[in-house]
């Protein structure tokens, strides 16, 4: 399927690895002209590599900078002042017992996982309205929806994000721009599966049964019963930022395997 994104201008947050990667080097194979950042050279020139090699009709470029900052939101703004495709992926999670969070962590949380999307929109959306086009997509997650006990903070930070990308689709109405919010469930990535080893109820458990006993324990719920694929997230992500996607807009669009016991 065409997506039609050719000649299309995106940025991509946090794009040197796992999601965001997979997501930009999806836009470049339909033909978009992306831009990743990330705060690391050595990872952004692998990641840019990885794009081409995967992707050689798009145009990839890489923005070395911490949009979780103030300071990397303005930068990335007067590199680039202008895009089509706006995807804030940009964000972390921490498991931490709630009467154990801090101030700072629960300041933090919130700066990088909500305002840094904030930060952006703020410049870019308007830019969208004037010329009657664009894509704003904030990359939420399944705990949007249901917040676990363990990480209340990253929860709130999540719905946070549902409640931003609503609001500034209200203020899209009669025009061809659009914002939603994406909803994935766990994703395969080596972080994750890092962090699950750590948490692993008992030692030499391979990664399969240690997978197998995270769905059984934590989301018994999951209808696919295994971790995303990125890419699976990817396509999703694609669709919704071309102009295929245009009748999906306010969404929070779950690609989440079924965890989420709702049916809207």
């Amino acid at each position: 399927m065409d997506l039609q994104l050719n000649g299309k201008t995106a940025i991509v947050t946090a794009a040197t690895a796992g999601i965001g990667l997979a997501i930009a080097r999806t836009l470049a194979k339909e033909g978009a002209e992306v831009t990743i950042t990330g705060r690391h050279q050595e990872k952004l020139a692998a990641a840019i590599d990885a794009i081409n090699a995967a992707a050689p009709v798009g145009k990839i470029q890489g923005f070395l900078a911490d949009i979780s900052t103030v300071e990397g939101a303005e930068a990335l703004i007067a590199h680039q002042p202008d895009a089509d495709i706006l995807v804030n992926n940009l964000g972390y999670y921490e498991a931490k017992h709630f009467a154990d969070i801090t101030d700072d962590e629960w300041w933090r949380m919130l700066d990088v996982n909500v305002m840094s999307g904030v930060r952006l929109s703020r410049h870019y959306f308007p830019k969208m309205l004037d010329k009657n086009w664009g894509r704003v997509i904030f990359m939420s997650s399944e705990v949007g929806a249901f917040t676990p006990p363990d990480m209340i903070h990253y929860g709130v930070s999540k719905s946070a994000q549902l409640a931003v990308s609503r609001g500034m689709a209200e203020l899209t109405k009669g025009t061809g721009v659009t914002v939603n919010s994406v909803l994935p469930s766990a994703t395969r990535s080596e972080g994750i599966m890092e962090y699950l080893r750590h948490t692993a109820p008992e030692p030499g458990m391979t990664d399969r049964q240690i997978e197998a006993h995270f769905f059984r324990t934590y989301r018994p719920s999951s209808l696919i019963a295994r971790m995303i694929e990125a890419d699976e997230i990817a396509a999703m992500v694609a669709l919704l930022a071309s102009p295929l996607g245009a009748a999906s807009n306010g969404a929070a669009v779950r690609v989440e395997g079924g965890t989420v016991r709702s049916i809207l």
